[in-house]
């Protein structure tokens, strides 16, 4: 019996460990939701990727740059990373306030409210890929709107 009862703790370890190691293998993406709770608990700076499914480069980063390990392990550790649907029709309410797609049905590729808001730019059109970084305090330090190599992510979250 006590044979037994070892062995079912020293499994339950193991598999603790083994499910530990995949998660350090994968950023640890987080919503809207989770953020603003997060934010309130422990500040800290934020990375957001905003994609859609028909985005070829933000499959690309997908594949490549957010499976690289030292950009996994920055993310998780540094940062809250938020990944989200540009084209989402949830509606999520953020800081007391309640954001949804309001372009459904008027177009092909209806773009959600808070993309809009944090990646819009002056005289361009919204584009994908697109990534923001705010810093502790919430506020945005740097938007960037085009593929980001693993090497150029690395360099982006070593000067952030």
């Amino acid at each position: 019996m006590i044979v037994k009862t070892w062995l079912g703790i020293c499994s339950l370890l193991l598999l603790s460990q083994n499910i530990t190691a995949q998660k350090s293998d994968q950023i640890n993406w987080i919503t809207f939701g989770q953020l603003e709770d997060s934010l309130a608990v422990n500040p800290k700076k934020v990375f957001v990727d905003f994609y859609a499914e028909w985005c070829a480069y933000c499959k690309k980063m997908d594949k490549v740059a957010f499976r690289d390990k030292e950009i996994i392990t920055k993310l998780n550790r540094e940062y809250y990373a938020v990944k989200m649907n540009a084209e989402s029709t949830d509606t999520i309410t953020f800081a007391g306030e309640t954001f949804m797609n309001k372009q459904v049905g008027l177009e092909r590729a209806p773009i959600h409210e808070i993309p809009i808001l944090l990646a819009s730019r002056t005289n361009h059109p919204f584009s994908l890929p697109s990534i923001i970084i705010f810093n502790t305090k919430f506020e945005v330090t740097h938007r960037y709107f085009e593929y980001l190599s693993p090497q150029k992510m690395k360099h982006i979250l070593r000067i952030h």
